[in-house]
């Protein structure tokens, strides 16, 4: 018998659902006993944070290193480009449309957002029936600083095997870690975020506005494809709907695996179909599918922008520049699961823009809602890069 499986999408879904109807009609000690729960995970998540950056970036950026050739170097350019546009294409026109699409409802997500350790008047209702901390070994910017350093230095050792071994088998516990505790665990962090937002009378308000957002992201999304599509038809010389509506099948696709490595198959035989060499084909995409993450880029700037502006943080466009060059670098190494990529964005987040935990939650909600669709923009873009890859260097 065939063993049914609830997405991640699904169960954040019903757990937004569930905890509206929790605070709606739990008792306060009910209510308690999921802060507390939110309150011990989001110090589980300040500790393995900066455990995650060293995991994840540091062999990662090392074996980047190792791709040798011309060919792999203009693919990691476009990919990063590509990613750092989209950040910035989303910083600008969330910069202009927010402050009207979001007038008013400023206080919403300012209330909403401060839901464990009593930090409000409104939270001394409903406080945690105790409260741990779990320091962190070291700091998110030295874990930053520390990762790169490893990272960098064993792109040019020769005799840096065992250290990368080692590297390599920390990065599979924290990706279990991940994938087997965290991502698991995120509906129930979500559920409480909710539980304790109705049981405040914000969530009417807070729904609304995430839906804004989400429409707003969408369409974004699909501008970001069109520009994609159309500077590789004028490079390659090719009709860009044509190309676009090729790699559409690996668009619906990525809809359902909400993965870029589940969906690559299908995007390397859509992008053989666009002209692309097999050959050069074979080496893009998968590349494409680890380091192109412009829907996630763009998903992840306007969800951020949407934070800060509702809860009347500053937005400096200086530091908000820094974010997305870094954001860009740190996603590479995101795992490959729903949700990854904001799981790898999380401590670019604390350390450059300051958010807090419920800040994250509020951020892990916006974007799951729109995981498929940003997983989607990735890998149709990864056939735009391919086909500008392959103007370069196929062999007439």
């Amino acid at each position: 018998m065939k063993k049914w499986k609830v997405g991640l999408l699904a169960r954040v879904a019903i757990a937004i659902v569930l905890g509206i109807v929790s605070g709606l009609f739990f008792p306060v000690w009910a209510q308690r006993i999921f802060l507390t729960f939110n309150t011990l995970f989001s110090s589980f998540l300040d500790f393995i944070v900066p455990l995650i950056i060293l995991g994840l970036i540091a062999p990662g950026i090392a074996e980047l290193g190792k791709g040798a050739g011309k060919m792999l170097g203009t693919t990691l350019g476009l990919a990063y480009g590509s990613t750092l546009l989209s950040g910035f294409f989303a910083y600008f026109t969330c910069r202009a449309i927010y402050p009207v699409l979001l007038s008013g409802s400023r206080s919403a997500l300012s209330l909403a957002s401060e839901t464990t350790a009593g930090l409000t008047e409104n939270a001394e209702k409903v406080l945690p029936y105790f409260t741990l901390e779990f320091p962190p070994l070291f700091g998110v910017m030295s874990a930053l600083v520390f990762a790169f350093v490893l990272g960098l230095g064993l792109t040019v050792i020769r005799n840096g095997e065992g250290l990368r071994n080692v590297l390599t088998g920390f990065r599979e516990v924290i990706n279990k870690t991940i994938s087997g505790v965290i991502i698991p665990l995120l509906p129930l962090f979500v559920y409480g975020i909710f539980l304790k937002m109705a049981a405040e009378g914000q969530v009417e308000q807070v729904l609304g506005i995430f839906l804004k957002i989400i429409v707003l992201i969408f369409i974004m999304t699909v501008v970001l494809l069109l520009f994609q599509f159309f500077a590789a038809g004028l490079i390659a010389r090719k009709n860009p709907f044509v190309l676009l509506r090729t790699m559409l099948t690996a668009y619906v696709t990525a809809l359902g695996t909400q993965s870029s490595a589940a969906t690559i198959p299908v995007t390397l035989r859509q992008a053989i179909k666009c002209g692309v060499d097999p050959r050069i084909a074979g080496s893009v995409i998968p590349l494409c599918a680890t380091v192109h993450l412009s829907g996630s880029m763009l998903k992840i700037t306007s969800c951020a922008m949407a934070v800060m502006i509702l809860m009347n943080m500053p937005s400096d466009p200086a530091v908000f520049a820094g974010f997305i060059f870094l954001l860009g670098i740190t996603m590479i190494a995101a795992p490959g699961v729903p949700g990854g990529a904001i799981m790898a964005a999380v401590a670019v987040l604390q350390s450059v823009l300051g958010f807090n935990a419920e800040a994250i939650g509020l951020m892990i909600t916006l974007y799951i809602a729109m995981d498929s669709f940003g997983t989607a923009c990735n890998v149709t873009g990864d056939g735009a890069i391919a086909v500008i890859v392959n103007k370069f260097y196929a062999k007439s």
